[in-house]
């Protein structure tokens, strides 16, 4: 079990790693900031720059505790947060990924909100500095319903964004 954990967080870190980097460096084929900030922009997550750095640090932040197992309830909550705003943004255009839905973020999110209950397992920073009380239900549960408060945060801005702008293009 302890090595499918391992090798669990590792992937999604290794995934996440790649989304953040490609917003903030355009690393592996990413359209980087100024590119990625427009999209931002479009989707009524303004100002796009600054949501592409909170953006991509959660993303990095989120991979780097859960591949390290440290405060994994923490990194988990961050995850499920921060993808539970990118599926918002890609849920208009359905599930699926290859038509540009939510099918990612939301995959994403729901292994991370498995590992808030699974815990890290014993190859982790979490075990080997005695936080293993980070595990089980109670954490389980805390970090999913953490992250999707938070991000309410962006989701509500987005909507007063969105909102305006369907106001303004009915008044001209």
């Amino acid at each position: 079990m302890n090595l499918g954990l391992l090798l669990l967080r590792l992937l999604l870190a290794a995934l996440l790693f790649g989304h953040g980097t490609q917003k903030l460096f355009g690393w592996f084929g990413g359209a980087g900031r100024a590119r990625t900030a427009a999209v931002f922009d479009q989707w009524g997550f303004v100002p796009g720059r600054r949501m592409v750095l909170v953006a991509g640090a959660a993303e990095l932040a989120g991979a780097v505790t859960v591949a390290a197992g440290l405060l994994t309830p923490g990194g988990c909550a961050v995850i499920v947060g921060t993808m539970a705003v990118a599926a918002a943004a890609t849920a208009p255009n359905g599930f699926w990924a290859q038509q540009g839905g939510c099918e990612v973020p939301f995959s994403y999110g729901a292994v991370a909100a498995v590992l808030a209950f699974t815990g890290p397992g014993a190859w982790s920073l979490d075990h080997a500095l005695g936080l293993t009380e980070l595990d089980g239900y109670a954490w389980g549960c805390a970090a999913p319903a953490l992250g999707l408060a938070t991000a309410a945060v962006p989701l509500t801005a987005r909507s007063r964004v969105l909102r305006a702008r369907t106001t303004d293009s009915t008044t001209r």
